[in-house]
């Protein structure tokens, strides 16, 4: 029942747009009550977002299953992989990024959410980075900004190619340019 009414509020969303789709409509189309849609789903914004609360528990227990040899990156990265597999095909990966990143109001909540749960990942990050202390919650708080914008810049990349290639793949290549780019930086202040 939750793929269906699902299924049926993304089509809705792209034919009439986001604000513009009631979940009385959305209800209807899909042969349901409201108050079905409500159980299935919390919010409206929970159709093209999902449940954050699952979002945030599958991203912290991923990284906190990784090995604990692993470097904070990697651990990262099987969290972000394990979130995107939440979604059940690549055309709905496709259409819940494409309205997130078309529609302000989605955006705003998402950005919102998203500084919650990296305060979530916080405590993990930092004991995969070390001995707590100052330095050490700030690498880890700008380890997950970091991480969170690379899937950003993966997603909005992924959106303008309609979808092709794989977002992983992007995610991936944005994170290499990142330690990159502070790998030279680290480089030229030794040769300095």
């Amino acid at each position: 029942m939750a793929q269906e009414i699902l299924q049926t509020a993304l089509h809705l969303f792209a034919e009439h747009g986001y604000e513009e789709t009631s979940i009385a409509l959305i209800a209807r189309e899909a042969g349901v009550s409201e108050r079905t849609v409500f159980r299935y789903f919390g919010t409206k914004e929970d159709l093209v977002g999902g449940d954050q609360h699952e979002f945030a528990r599958i991203l912290a227990d991923a990284v906190d299953d990784h090995s604990a040899d692993a470097d904070v990156w990697a651990a990262l990265r099987a969290g972000i992989a394990a979130v995107q597999a939440l979604h059940s095909s690549r055309e709905d990966a496709l259409e819940r990024f494409r309205l997130l990143h078309a529609t302000a109001a989605l955006r705003a909540g998402w950005l919102e959410k998203r500084l919650r749960i990296q305060e979530e990942l916080l405590p993990l990050v930092t004991a995969r980075l070390g001995p707590a202390g100052e330095a050490t919650e700030l690498t880890a708080r700008a380890v997950i900004a970091t991480v969170f914008a690379c899937l950003d810049a993966a997603s909005t990349t992924w959106v303008a190619r309609d979808g092709q290639g794989e977002i992983m793949d992007l995610y991936d290549e944005c994170v290499a340019t990142v330690r990159g780019l502070s790998a030279r930086a680290d480089q030229s202040e030794e040769s300095d």
